[in-house]
């Protein structure tokens, strides 16, 4: 399994957005797996998000596939966050 993990700071009023999730949803066959996100207890409106891909390979075919929509949605977001910051990539 691949995880990318992403740290964030929402600015107030944005803090819900499952945009990402339905994007990698339609990778397809299998290869997004999930999405978690997790709130700071003592940081208001700072997040990470756990996304589950079945492999590195997968992740990359998909980010390959969607450039334009990711590039899109990416831009987007930004605009709703203070802060983002790539922790990294791991495989499990």
């Amino acid at each position: 399994m691949f995880v990318v993990l992403w740290m964030f700071e929402a600015k107030a009023g944005a803090e819900e957005d499952g945009d990402w999730a339905q994007l990698f949803r339609r990778s397809g066959g299998g290869a997004y797996l999930d999405s978690q996100l997790a709130r700071d207890i003592e940081i208001a409106r700072r997040f990470v998000t756990i996304d589950r891909w079945a492999s590195r390979a997968a992740f990359d075919a998909f980010k390959a596939a969607a450039k334009p929509e990711y590039d899109a949605l990416d831009a987007r977001c930004r605009q709703l966050t203070r802060s983002e910051r790539l922790i990294g990539h791991f495989e499990t």
